[in-house]
């Protein structure tokens, strides 16, 4: 083993954002029992402040929303978390907004937010940035921060700043969160094309961070994309113009300040996501899921999955059992059968057999009571229209059922069916770690067209969102395009053509409203090149069955969140978390109080097994290895 250097052991953190916070959460807890008195040094490095990092920084528009409601989350574990570590309770946001945030809240001049409500992003920031206070406070160690970016890991674990700064770690975790990357060739080319014909293309990128001065008051713009990343762009476009909402009789009204431009908005699905549910059914949570198990995928065979033929139907199934068991039980009188006959069609077939499909005709006889996955994802499949207006009124008329529905408990089948989206992610996780899919079928059927349903489903927009939408809509300022869009530059436009709706949209600007896909083998971070180019980090580069590159998989780890090398050994004082990392849990966003999420039973056992390396007894044993 290498020597370790005289003084307190140190630990560096690269990246200071909700990860880092939850995994020092966990340090503090576990530190008393594992560390005992030794001291200890942390160093936490990031650009951006401490607790919120760069995406939950308090430098962003208050007009910025959270995607979750209030009471639904939480840094801190309580009861319900499985883990070696103990619990130390702490509020969760509402809590924390109706205890030592109000005042703190009131201080920054935001509003307090209800338990149901979708608070301004700007309020998760002062809660992380307290969290962050409250655990570097029950540390026992030094905290160091520094407001600037890690670019070098030495062999010798010597971790170099931008500023030229050096620090000596015993153990480094890079927890960094989403991270920028290159252009794709074709964004490349689009970046080349545009520019050549003196035309505005804004690529993929977070919202709150892209530049829209050249998108000009009443031009057309043209936008590809239909989720947060949109209801983001359309917020800092309107409302953070100068424009304002009035609302009578239930009707909301757009005031224009004549500096918008005019937004053609359209996507694949060419439909919004689904409003998020605007109520709560007791005793509806996340269940294990009954036919999509580990267990009846290791029944299925060794080796990997074919995710068409083997795994995505028994994700239909358990959608199904999910949204016919929660209609049967909860709202009987529009059933006509019993549960148990209808559940025995069930669990003897399939959703798309012929048997089953009978069975819900008469037993579901109105058809807004019947769940079908493919008719779910894809509204307007099917459809064409022959002109812009019968569409667009069409699709107001889809979306204001829709906000009709999302806040009626009467179709609480559609909360059971996003409960069962959060199990089914589960178990496709473990599938995914354990190399039971392929490279291919992760990308392109997972991370892709899975991943982009689970979105449109279960991470939606804010009712209130698509209520704006509407009325910017009937402003005139938005317009709808259609799905399966299509953008080609024309001379001096760029144009705009959809498979459902005839005609043609041109515009002098484009933007891809959508987070780019993650790629660390196209990642610009140097401090991450640096590793993958000497071997410190690996990653798989992915290709398909045909041999087309599907670009960068995520960075390697072992069941420790350990890095794995470009050889294949474990770096035995280098550990990964983040959605970049193979098997970081949890990943994809706070987690709900209550929950037992699994980002807190992997920060639990990381954080024990730093301590454990860090205690007087194991540093002895390396000197005396050395």
């Amino acid at each position: 083993m290498r020597a370790v250097r005289e003084g307190p052991p140190t630990v560096v953190f690269v990246g200071a954002g909700p990860r880092t916070v939850g995994l020092l959460e966990r340090f503090a807890a576990s530190a008393p029992e594992l560390l005992g008195d030794q001291p200890v040094e942390i160093h936490v490095v990031d650009p951006y402040p401490a607790g919120g990092g760069r995406i939950w920084r308090r430098e962003q528009s208050r007009l910025l929303w959270m995607n979750s409601m209030t009471s639904d989350v939480t840094i801190f574990t309580d009861e319900s978390v499985e883990c070696e570590g103990p619990i130390i309770p702490g509020p969760d946001l509402a809590g924390w907004v109706n205890g030592p945030g109000a005042t703190i809240l009131e201080r920054a001049g935001l509003e307090l937010p209800g338990p149901m409500d979708f608070p301004p992003r700007l309020v998760q920031a002062e809660y992380l940035s307290w969290v962050w206070e409250r655990v570097v406070r029950d540390l026992p160690a030094s905290v160091t921060t520094h407001l600037e970016r890690a670019v070098e890991l030495t062999a010798d674990q010597r971790v170099i700043l931008a500023s030229g700064q050096e620090i000596h770690a015993d153990l480094v975790v890079l927890a960094l969160g989403y991270l920028d990357r290159l252009p794709t060739a074709s964004e490349q080319a689009w970046v080349t094309e545009a520019a050549a014909a003196g035309l505005t293309y804004i690529p993929p990128g977070y919202t709150a961070d892209v530049g829209l001065g050249g998108l000009l008051p009443g031009e057309n713009v043209i936008v590809r994309g239909f989720g947060q990343a949109f209801i983001d762009l359309m917020v800092l476009l309107t409302e953070a113009r100068g424009g304002w909402y009035d609302e009578c009789d239930g009707i909301l009204t757009y005031r224009p300040s004549g500096t918008e431009p005019i937004l053609y908005v359209g996507s694949r699905r060419g439909v919004p996501y689904h409003a998020k549910l605007g109520y709560t059914v007791a005793g509806t949570k996340p269940v294990p899921t009954r036919y999509l198990t580990t267990a009846a995928l290791a029944e299925l065979g060794d080796g990997v999955l074919d995710f068409d033929r083997q795994v995505r139907p028994l994700i239909d199934k358990e959608l199904a059992f999910a949204h016919y068991q929660q209609l049967f039980n909860a709202h009987s009188e529009r059933t006509r059968w019993p549960w148990e006959r209808f559940l025995a069609v069930l669990d003897g077939s399939l959703p798309d057999a012929p048997v089953f499909a009978a069975a819900v005709l008469e037993a579901v006889p109105d058809p807004v009571d019947r769940f079908v996955r493919s008719e779910v994802d894809r509204p307007l499949h099917g459809r064409f229209f022959a002109d812009r207006t019968s569409f667009e009124k069409f699709l107001a008329e889809l979306i204001e059922d829709d906000l009709l529905r999302r806040a009626s408990p009467e179709y609480s089948a559609d909360l059971a069916v996003f409960n069962a989206l959060l199990s089914i992610y589960s178990v496709l996780s473990v599938a995914i770690t354990e190399g039971r899919l392929s490279d291919e079928d992760r990308v392109r059927q997972v991370e892709t067209e899975w991943h982009g349903f689970f979105s449109f489903v279960a991470s939606g927009p804010p009712p209130r969102r698509l209520e704006e939408l509407l009325a910017l809509h009937r402003a005139g300022i938005v317009r709808f395009a259609g799905p399966d869009l299509e953008v080609a530059i024309d001379n001096d436009r760029f144009v705009a053509r959809s498979s459902g709706v005839a005609g043609e949209i041109r515009a002098k600007a484009f933007v891809e409203a959508r987070l780019p896909r993650p790629d660390v083998l196209a990642s610009t971070d140097p401090l991450l090149r640096g590793l993958l180019a000497d071997g410190t980090l690996a990653a798989d580069e992915l290709f398909a069955a045909d041999g087309t590159s599907l670009g960068g998989g995520q960075l390697k780890a072992d069941a420790q969140s350990r890095a794995i090398r470009a050889d294949g050994t474990v770096h035995p004082a280098l550990f990964l978390l983040g959605p970049s990392v193979s098997g970081s849990a949890g990943s994809s966003g706070f987690s709900r109080p209550h929950f037992n999420g699994p980002g807190f039973r992997q920060n639990d056992a990381v954080a024990r097994n730093l301590l454990t390396l860090l205690a007087p007894a194991v540093r002895k044993e390396e000197r005396h290895a050395s």
